[in-house]
C-alpha cells in the first residue's frame, strides 16, 4: 500500500500549460492586414490585436460552399489537420480560409477542433517509462492517482487496456481508458512523426503532476521519411574524441574498442548493419596555431566490411603537441562537426559518443567556435534523430573543472526530466583511466550492437528496471545506460518501421508524468511541451533577439545608458507604444517581443528584463546574458535551415509553415 498523492493545496499555481493560451499562428508580420468593406478579415481572438481565431480539420472533413450538408462541395476531402482561419460562425458551421485574404468555404463545426494555442505535447523517449494512457474523463484519471493502491490498480488497468485496445478496437463505454500510446512490442510513436496533441485544459490537483485535457489527431504522414523501414536497423556510432595533450591513452584505447566491436559484428553476421565514424577536436587555432585544427572528420562511417580503412585512419590520430589556451576544450565544435558533416543517411539509429577529460569552452570565451550552448546543441542533435552519450574522464588534474564539465555534459546528453546519457570514467592515473574507459566504451558499443541483433531477430528488448541500484561499478553503470538507450532506440525504430500513429482521440485526459513512477513517488515526464512557430514568427523573433543583442553589446562597450532605447528604436514596428516610458517596464510589457509570446507558461529572464536590471549587471553578467541570447539565436537559424522538420499542414504560403520548438528553447 502507498499513500495517495498529496492534493495540491498550498503551492502557488504553476503556470505551465495554462489553458486558453491564445497564441498560435499569428500573422507573420504581427500586423493585421487591412481589408475592404466587401472582404471580411478573419475573426480576432478575444483581447488580441494581431492574433486570429483558428481551427484544425479532422479526418473526413469536407469544405462546402454554404453552411449545410446539402450544399455544393468545394473540396470533398480536406487534408487532415489543415489549419484554417475562422471568418464566421453560424448554427454549427464555421466559415474558413487557409489564409487571411479571403474565406474559402464552410466546415461542419464537429469536424474541426478549436486551436487557439501554440502549445502541443510530444512523448518523451521511452527510457524506462510506461506507455501513456488516455482517460475518458478527468475523474477517471483522478481516481487512479488518489488510490492508496495506485501501483496495483495501474498494473490491472494496463493489462486490461492492452487487451481491450488491441488493434485499434473501441473499448466498452464504461472502460476508463480511451486509448494508449503503442505498447512495447509495437514500438513507440516516432519523434519524427509530426502529430500534434493540442492542450485544451489543465488541472493541478496533486503535488508534482498535472492533468491535461488534450486532443490528439494524427494527420497520418511521417515527418521526414528517415531510413529504417524494410529490414533491421542500421546503427551509426560516431566517436567524437578529444585529441589534446593528455588524451593519447584514450585515443589508443578507442582504436582497440573499435577493433573488438568490429570482431563482434563479424561474428554476429551484422557486417552491414553497424558503422563507425570518428571526429577529432581540439581548441582554437586562432589562440593557439600549433594545435592544427579545431575539429575534423577522421573517418566517415565505415561498416565492418570497410574496417581496414577506418582503423588505419584512427591509428594515425595523435594527441596535440602544444597546450590549448584554456583547460576547457572546444568539444561542442566536435559534436557539431559530427552532426553536420558525417553522412548519417542510411542509419536509422544514431549515436554520438563524446570522449573528453575537459569541459566545453564557456560561452564567454571569445574563441568558442560554436554559438549554441549545450542545451541548444542537444536539441539540435535530437531533431536529427541523434542521441548523445558523454564519457567524461575525471582525472586529478581537472578537479576544479569537474563540476562545470559535468553540468554542461549532462545538459548536452539530456534525455528528459533529470535523465541524461552521462557516464564518468574515473582516472586516478592515466593507466587506470584508460583501462576503465576501454571497458566502459566497449560495454556501450556492444549494447548498441545487441540492439541491432535483437531487432534483426524480432526480439523485443527487456524494459530496464525503474529502480537504480545504490552502488554500481563503472561497467555496470555503462551496461545500465546501454540497456536504457538501446531499449529506447529500438522502440523508436519500430515506431518508424510500423508507422505508428499517436492515438486518434479528439478529447481525453492524460497525466504529464509517468503514472507507474508516480505511484512510487518518483517524477519522470511522459510528455514535453513544444510551441508551434510559423516561419514568419521565427523570423520576427530572431530579428527581435538580434536587436536586443546588438543594443546590449553596443551599450556594454560604450557604458552608455540607452540600452532599452536602442532596443525600442530597432524594434519600433513591434512595439505597441514606442513612446511608452521604459522605467520599471520589462521588455515584454514594452511590446518588444511579439504578441504570440504573451502569456506563455515559462520563466524568461529576457522577457522579464527591466531597464534598471540591465544597469545593475556587471560587465561579466551582461556578457553572459548576451551570450545566452546568441546561443538561442544560433538555434533559431538552424531551425530555419532544417527543411525536413517544417510542416505545411495544407498551407501554401511557406511563411505559415510550422516548426515544433521546445518550450525550453524560447528566449
Amino acid at each position: 500500500m502507498r499513500p495517495a498523492l498529496t492534493p495540491y493545496t498550498l503551492r502557488a499555481p504553476f503556470i505551465l500549460l495554462a489553458c486558453a493560451l491564445t497564441v498560435l499562428f499569428a500573422v507573420g508580420t504581427g500586423v493585421v492586414c487591412s481589408t475592404s468593406a466587401a472582404q471580411a478579415a478573419p475573426l480576432l481572438l478575444e483581447g488580441k490585436k494581431t492574433l486570429f481565431q483558428r481551427v484544425v480539420s479532422h479526418p473526413g472533413a469536407r469544405l462546402l460552399a454554404t453552411p449545410g450538408t446539402d450544399a455544393a462541395v468545394v473540396k470533398e476531402s480536406v487534408t487532415p489537420f489543415t489549419v484554417f482561419y475562422v471568418y464566421a460562425r453560424t448554427n454549427g458551421w464555421i466559415q474558413v480560409g487557409t489564409g487571411t485574404a479571403s474565406a474559402e468555404g464552410w466546415l461542419e463545426a464537429a469536424k474541426a477542433t478549436e486551436w487557439n494555442q501554440s502549445l502541443t505535447l510530444l512523448f518523451t523517449p521511452r527510457t524506462g517509462r510506461e506507455p501513456v494512457l488516455f482517460f475518458n474523463t478527468e475523474k477517471a484519471l483522478n481516481d487512479i492517482c488518489a488510490a492508496p493502491d495506485m501501483d496495483a490498480r495501474l498494473d490491472k488497468l494496463g493489462a486490461e487496456a492492452s487487451t481491450l485496445l488491441q488493434g485499434g478496437k473501441t473499448p466498452p463505454a464504461d472502460f476508463p481508458v480511451l486509448a494508449s500510446e503503442p505498447a512495447d512490442a509495437a514500438g513507440a510513436v516516432s519523434e519524427k512523426r509530426f502529430y500534434l496533441m493540442p492542450i485544451l485544459d489543465m488541472k493541478d490537483p496533486f503535488d508534482g503532476v498535472k492533468f491535461l485535457r488534450v486532443a490528439s489527431i494524427d494527420p497520418g504522414s511521417l515527418g521526414n521519411g528517415q531510413d529504417g523501414k524494410g529490414g533491421p536497423p542500421k546503427t551509426g556510432i560516431a566517436l567524437v574524441i578529444d585529441t589534446t595533450i593528455s588524451m593519447k591513452p584514450y585515443i589508443d584505447q578507442s582504436l582497440n574498442v573499435v577493433r573488438q566491436i568490429y570482431d563482434k559484428i563479424e561474428q554476429d553476421k551484422l557486417e552491414d548493419n553497424v558503422g563507425f565514424a570518428v571526429v577529432a577536436f581540439r581548441n582554437s587555432t586562432t589562440a593557439t596555431p600549433g594545435l592544427g585544427y579545431v575539429s575534423e572528420v577522421v573517418s566517415d562511417f565505415a561498416t565492418a566490411k570497410d574496417r581496414k580503412n577506418l582503423e588505419e585512419k584512427l591509428g594515425k590520430v595523435q594527441e596535440a603537441t602544444v597546450s590549448s589556451h584554456d583547460f576547457n576544450e572546444d568539444s561542442l565544435a566536435g559534436v557539431y562537426k559530427a552532426v553536420e558533416s558525417l553522412n548519417w543517411s542510411g542509419y536509422s539509429s544514431r549515436l554520438i559518443l563524446l570522449i573528453t577529460d575537459a569541459g566545453p569552452l564557456k560561452s564567454t570565451d571569445k574563441y568558442a567556435s560554436v554559438s549554441m550552448g549545450p542545451n541548444e546543441l542537444n536539441d539540435f542533435a535530437r531533431q536529427k534523430g541523434i542521441w548523445i552519450t558523454v564519457l567524461h574522464i575525471k582525472s586529478p588534474g581537472g578537479a576544479k573543472n569537474h563540476a562545470y564539465a559535468e553540468q554542461s555534459y549532462r545538459a548536452l546528453s539530456k534525455l528528459s526530466g533529470n535523465r541524461s546519457n552521462y557516464q564518468v570514467v574515473a582516472a586516478p592515473t592515466a593507466a587506470a583511466g584508460a583501462k576503465q574507459f576501454a571497458e566502459v566504451a566497449k560495454v556501450l558499443a556492444t549494447g548498441m550492437v545487441d540492439m541491432v541483433k535483437n531487432t534483426a531477430a524480432g526480439k523485443i528488448m527487456t524494459k530496464p528496471k525503474d529502480e537504480k541500484p545504490q552502488k554500481l561499478t563503472a561497467e555496470e553503470e555503462a551496461a545500465r545506460l546501454a540497456a536504457t538507450l538501446g531499449y529506447a532506440m529500438q522502440l523508436e525504430y519500430l515506431g518508424r518501421a510500423h508507422e505508428n500513429q499517436a492515438p486518434s482521440v479528439v478529447s481525453s485526459w492524460i497525466a504529464d508524468m509517468d503514472l507507474k513512477r508516480l505511484a512510487k513517488s518518483e517524477q519522470s515526464p511522459s510528455v514535453e511541451v513544444a510551441v508551434l512557430l510559423t516561419k514568419n514568427q521565427l523570423n520576427d523573433l530572431s530579428a527581435q533577439i538580434k536587436a536586443i543583442i546588438d543594443s546590449g553589446e553596443r551599450t556594454k562597450k560604450t557604458d552608455s545608458r540607452d540600452f532599452f532605447q536602442g532596443v525600442l528604436s530597432a524594434s519600433t514596428r513591434m512595439a505597441r507604444d514606442p513612446n511608452m516610458p521604459t522605467q520599471g517596464k520589462n521588455l515584454a510589457e514594452l511590446g518588444v517581443l511579439a504578441e504570440f509570446l504573451d502569456g506563455l507558461p515559462y520563466k524568461s529572464d529576457i522577457m522579464l528584463l527591466r531597464e534598471e536590471d540591465w544597469y545593475r549587471m556587471s560587465v561579466g553578467e551582461q556578457t553572459a546574458f548576451i551570450n545566452r541570447l546568441k546561443s538561442r539565436l544560433a538555434r533559431y537559424e538552424e531551425y530555419d535551415r532544417d527543411r525536413a522538420n517544417w510542416e505545411s499542414f495544407g498551407q501554401s504560403n511557406p511563411g505559415d509553415w510550422v516548426y515544433r520548438v521546445p518550450l525550453s528553447m524560447l528566449p
